[in-house]
């Protein structure tokens, strides 16, 4: 059997949906559809997201049981820096140092792995990633 990522469905605070309904298509993704109740977003391979807007107000804790993180995979550093350069607009900085090399998961040589990372207004940790040839 081989499978592939299909959806993710994300549960937002109805008040931080404008910031998703702005991340995603700055990232690249389709809006598939946008209601009050839930948007959707699809990618070139034909994963998508979904965000509904019935958070109970628990604080998601990205190092708890669960998912870390979200990564999106960028074609270049430069996409991987106008990210990092986007957020500050948003009320959003850039964590752990980022965006910047990280040699450990590079796999050495003339390759790279450049990141930036940042959590949504509502603590979900997101990560922007370049790999391949140092550029």
């Amino acid at each position: 059997m081989e499978t592939s990522l299909y959806h993710l469905e994300i549960v937002v605070a109805p008040e931080n949906l404008a910031f998703y309904r702005d991340l995603l298509p700055f990232l690249g993704w389709k809006t598939l559809h946008d209601s009050d109740e839930v948007v959707g977003y699809g990618s070139s391979s034909g994963a998508s997201l979904w965000f509904t807007p019935r958070a109970n107000g628990a604080r998601n804790d990205y190092d708890g049981a669960g998912m870390n993180h979200l990564g999106f995979g960028a074609s270049s550093q430069a996409e991987v820096d106008e990210v990092a350069a986007w957020l500050p607009g948003k009320g959003i900085a850039p964590a752990f140092d980022t965006p910047r090399h990280r040699p450990e998961f590079s796999g050495g040589g003339d390759s790279t792995y450049y990141q930036v990372m940042f959590e949504t207004p509502d603590r979900i940790l997101i990560e922007v990633v370049y790999t391949g040839p140092k550029q």
